[in-house]
């Protein structure tokens, strides 16, 4: 009797045929331990915990016609968890290049497209590398598949000793602690790129918004008939390696203030560090920056945080112009908090899921020339995912800190990612090596337009 087949929805579909050679559309994320976690213990967590989620069972067939998921036969734990160790000294360059081979490298298709890298020898404890493919689920959905496996959510008296014919009443009940959680998160926080959106835990909200006469048909206009982006150093040919880095921890109370002090956001101070990150870095290399806007593709959300548990992609996405021409910390600050607050009041992200879902039925040739002109139209992906704010753990160990990389589409060079965890905050870079071999220089761009604002807000509040 063949195996049952389940219909890829089209949003999935649409991520699953834009991995190229030169982008795969891979989530990869690490968690950081300061014990060792042994990987008898891991696989054990993951039996008990990640595999609840059917789709990890599941692969991909019919990838080039209509896809489909369907349970892989041949399934075996051991074929996606692997045990590795740093070199010496086993510090954070070590594991930045470990992950960035791994960025570079695809997942095997005749398998469910996930794959876990236990790391020893990082400092007094070790790593984990997850990497996952983009069709499975968006960054805000694994966030919460992360969070619902930690020790003080999960919830064994809940798991019946025979498996069910479906698990989807059993992971609702089991990821409903850890949902609840987040969702206070990103209320208390403020963390979701758009604060105070109601769309973002309303996505009826986006339909109102058109009802009032906010077109979707002009936002659609708006989105295809969007000249291209500036052209810098920062676009071109593709080499198809991949680099990885990422921030030293910030306070997100001190993120918070800066925010406040000009009745802004979390976000707009964050999106602020970076484009003066993006202009140092333009200046480093003898780059005009004067009137140069980069502009920066932005997921948001756009589903019930009670159906996250569903998996799978239900984001929209919206473009925003960084002022990368603006020298002073401040005025960019107040420019970029004017312009986010006008993204919140249109249509985009709901006409970007449309498109998306249509693209995932189309012909392939279609979904190419479509992701063509929209990747013309950026220089990066931008994204920013809520975690809990206390510290969580693992197999008895705790998880000291969290990072994520986003995928980038079509021809899209730079990743940027921010993720805030127990009052902190991080950011990962990932680049194309063939036009940014260096994100480190980026990141330490960051941390010095973190403490240029700063210092503007002393001034400011003296």
């Amino acid at each position: 009797m063949p195996l049952q087949k389940e219909a890829m929805a089209g949003s999935d579909a649409a991520w699953l045929r834009m991995d190229r050679p030169t982008n795969l559309m891979m989530i990869t994320a690490v968690m950081m331990f300061d014990e060792v976690l042994r990987l008898d213990e891991l696989k054990i967590v993951i039996e008990q915990r990640f595999l609840l989620f059917d789709r990890f069972r599941q692969r991909v067939t019919d990838r080039d016609a209509t896809p489909h998921w369907q349970a892989d036969p041949y399934f075996d734990l051991d074929r996606h968890i692997h045990r590795v160790a740093l070199p010496a000294p086993g510090g954070q360059a070590e594991l930045q290049a470990m992950v960035s081979d791994l960025m570079t490298t695809p997942l095997d298709f005749s398998k469910p497209l996930w794959q876990i890298h236990l790391v020893e020898n990082y400092g007094a404890g070790c790593a984990l590398i997850w990497r996952i493919h983009h069709c499975i689920a968006d960054g805000i959905a694994l966030t919460y598949v992360m969070i619902s496996m930690a020790d003080e959510y999960f919830d064994p008296s809940k798991i019946p000793t025979a498996k069910p014919v479906s698990n989807e009443g059993l992971v609702a009940s089991l990821v409903k602690p850890a949902l609840q959680a987040v969702s206070k998160t990103v209320k208390a926080a403020e963390m979701v790129l758009h604060e105070g959106m109601e769309m973002l835990l309303n996505p009826s909200y986006a339909l109102e918004l058109t009802r009032q006469g906010l077109s979707i048909g002009a936002a659609t206009s708006k989105m295809l008939l969007m000249p291209a982006d500036s052209e810098t150093i920062f676009k071109g040919r593709l080499g198809g390696v991949k680099r990885a880095a990422w921030s030293r921890p910030v306070p997100l109370q001190t993120v918070k203030a800066l925010g406040h002090s000009v009745g802004g956001k979390i976000n707009d101070v964050l999106l602020t560090a970076v484009s003066g990150a993006l202009r140092r870095y333009l200046l480093d290399h003898g780059e005009p920056v004067d009137e140069v806007e980069i502009r920066a593709l932005i997921p948001v959300n756009l589903r019930p945080m009670e159906e996250t548990y569903k998996l799978g992609n239900h984001f929209g996405l919206v473009f925003l112009s960084l002022p990368i021409g603006l020298d002073d910390p401040r005025l960019r600050l107040l420019e970029i908090k004017r312009r986010m607050d006008r993204i919140k009041h249109s249509s985009e992200a709901i006409v970007a899921l449309g498109l998306l879902q249509a693209l995932g039925h189309a012909p392939k040739g279609i979904e190419d020339q479509v992701v063509k002109l929209l990747s013309a139209k950026a220089t990066a992906v931008m994204t920013n995912v809520p975690g809990p704010r206390e510290r969580l753990h693992l197999g008895g160990k705790t998880i000291r800190h969290l990072m994520f990389w986003v995928p980038r589409t079509g021809a899209l060079s730079l990743g940027v990612s921010i993720i805030s965890y127990a009052g902190e905050v991080l950011l990962g870079v990932a680049t194309d090596t063939h036009i940014v071999p260096d994100p480190e220089a980026l990141i330490d761009g960051f941390h010095a337009e973190f403490e240029a604002l700063q210092e503007q807000f002393l001034k400011h509040n003296a």
